[in-house]
């Protein structure tokens, strides 16, 4: 650990917060000029207290051990780049169009690769009115099920969570030249072919 950049970064976190090293040492218990020697590069912060640190400038402890954010590269979140990722813990559902470092329930989550739908993971699309009317020939039980099915355009994302025990059914409505993306539990991520 760089005590040099990590006293840079929580300089500038400070500041970015509009917060003085007497308002973040209160928090975290100790005394300001412990704040003042670590922005200094004169030490490091103890293990123990990277946690409160972390909370109070709002960045991962990873990035603070780094002495770096290293910020993404300015994409306008192409949509051609989405990711999704799923929590295997609880469930949890997030997406994203860039760089990102995604965790849920204290663990990393690391994107999922769409696979082109097969036999066992295939969908059907039929149109009804003004809607694309979805069904799944999928087991929905509670250990193998369709979790959620997002329908991906150049400018949108529409998401439909799905549970066990639950007809793997629904609608989107209409917009041509979108994406279908579902997940199955035990399977992945799947893909709707053009």
């Amino acid at each position: 650990m760089d005590c040099n950049k990590v006293g840079k970064l929580i300089l500038s976190l400070r500041k970015e917060k509009n917060m003085t090293q007497k308002e973040i040492a209160d928090v975290m218990n100790i005394s300001d000029k412990t704040i003042s020697k670590w922005e200094r590069g004169l030490g490091c912060p103890d293990v123990s207290l990277l946690s409160d640190l972390s909370h109070i400038l709002g960045v991962n402890i990873e990035k603070i051990l780094l002495g770096d954010l290293d910020p993404n590269d300015a994409d306008g979140g192409n949509m051609k780049r989405i990711k999704f990722y799923v929590c295997s813990n609880c469930g949890n559902v997030v997406s994203n169009t860039g760089q990102a470092e995604i965790s849920c329930c204290g663990r990393k989550l690391e994107p999922l690769i769409a696979k082109p739908e097969d036999d066992k993971h295939k969908i059907r699309i039929d149109e009804i009115e003004e809607d694309y009317y979805i069904t799944i020939p999928h087991e929905m039980s509670k250990s193998h099920y369709i979790s959620f099915v997002a329908y991906v355009k150049y400018d949108r994302v529409l998401l439909v969570k799905l549970y066990p025990e639950q007809g793997a059914e629904l609608r989107f409505p209409k917009m041509y030249g979108g994406k279908i993306y579902f997940y199955c539990s035990q399977h992945g991520l799947w893909v709707k072919g053009k």
